[in-house]
């Protein structure tokens, strides 16, 4: 790659103040570059930001107003302009004349008076290093938008398989799958509520509150092998019942862990997924299940979904029941302050009970989506014995 294209001419700008040094180095030039001149530095930045710059600079120090010194370091200073090479054309001879220049950002310096071969041949060069670092710049951003298109082709998958696998469990249950959008946004508005905090601010960085979006949806995903007699019944469940009913957070667990490991890597967002799952039922007080976990050592991400779960069970309707007014949640989950819930993330979310309501309003069910709910659980309780119905 001896040329910038080898199609086209690279474009050479000279820049000086006499008239004849600019007629010297067009006729020098021509035939073998495209030329523009201008005769001072006002001009020389005007053209060299254009649509259309240069492909080097061949620019003159001592001219009047701005000298060369000033324009090349406002070429260097411009993201338009900062990778044209510029070699200085100049009768200052002395060396801290030319290491001036060369610190300022120059490729080179050439003193007059010139030798022809000499300056067609240091140009020459410097437009064949120039084509080479444009090269490579083009092919990082290329690599870079290439990266960057896979990474959110990637996310993309990623989101979707989430939903998609939270969707499965939603289809079995009775609730909707407005349950699942309402859960998420809860989650990102209590973590970023907490995110200063001193006991949370280590864990609720920018990436893990993404996280914790992304694998919310995934908390009820071990109700897909809970028995739809038990999953689907509208009353109080017998003690045995309940206990198989538990069982949704260790059979969503360990779906996610043979998931995970099948993959053969540590995933970030499965990890996430894994502690809701597992200890989202677990309460401050140690009363909770699956493992009976108290305070501190329930995962931060199982406490955040916590709060957010019990609030949407309360206000939500369901096929077989209303769902009560949002004071009304609000005032039984102060109840569960210090016991069911940990007492600072409960503070947070009284101080943004508003914004959890706008949230459930923004993804009500409407009568239509209880109408489908309903429907499939008529469908579903035809189809079961009559003896566990």
């Amino acid at each position: 790659m001896d040329e910038l294209n080898a199609n086209e001419k690279a474009t050479i700008l000279v820049v000086d103040d006499t008239p004849e040094n600019l007629t010297l180095m067009s006729h020098l030039l021509w035939g073998l570059y495209k030329i523009k001149i201008a005769n001072g530095g006002e001009r020389a930045l005007k053209i060299a930001m254009s649509e259309v710059p240069p492909d080097l600079i061949l620019l003159d120090i001592m001219m009047p107003g701005m000298d060369g010194y000033e324009v090349c370091r406002r070429l260097k200073c411009d993201p338009r302009s900062m990778n044209i090479p510029i070699i200085f054309l100049t009768a200052k001879a002395g060396l801290e004349d030319e290491r001036k220049g060369l610190e300022l950002g120059a490729v080179d310096y050439i003193t007059k008076p010139i030798s022809p071969s000499i300056v067609l041949a240091r140009v020459k060069n410097h437009l064949a290093l120039k084509a080479m670092g444009d090269f490579l710049r083009d092919q990082n951003s290329f690599l870079e938008f290439e990266v960057d298109k896979r990474t959110r082709e990637v996310m993309a998958i990623q989101d979707v398989t989430i939903l998609a696998m939270a969707s499965l469990a939603e289809t079995r249950d009775t609730e909707t799958g407005n349950h699942i959008r309402r859960t998420q946004f809860y989650v990102k508005a209590l973590a970023e509520k907490l995110r200063d905090h001193p006991r949370f601010a280590w864990f609720l960085s920018d990436s893990n509150i993404t996280m914790l979006f992304k694998s919310a949806p995934l908390h009820d995903l071990g109700k897909v092998g809970i028995p739809d007699r038990i999953l689907l019944k509208p009353g109080r469940f017998e003690p045995e019942e309940f206990e198989i009913m538990k069982t949704h957070t260790t059979l969503g667990y360990n779906a996610l862990v043979h998931a995970e490991k099948a993959l053969g890597i540590d995933v970030d967002f499965l990890s996430f997924a894994k502690t809701i799952a597992l200890s989202h039922q677990e309460k401050w007080d140690g009363s909770g299940y699956p493992q009976g976990l108290a305070g501190d050592d329930i995962p931060i991400a199982a406490r955040l979904m916590a709060v957010a779960d019990v609030y949407d069970a309360l206000i939500s309707r369901r096929v077989y029941k209303a769902g009560m007014s949002h004071e009304k949640a609000v005032l039984i989950m102060r109840e569960g302050r210090g016991t069911h819930f940990d007492a600072d993330m409960l503070d947070a979310f009284i101080d943004i009970q508003e914004e959890f309501r706008v949230i459930a309003l923004r993804f009500v069910d409407s009568d239509v989506d209880m109408l489908k709910k309903k429907n499939y659980l008529e469908q579903v309780g035809a189809a079961l014995p009559a003896t566990v119905t």
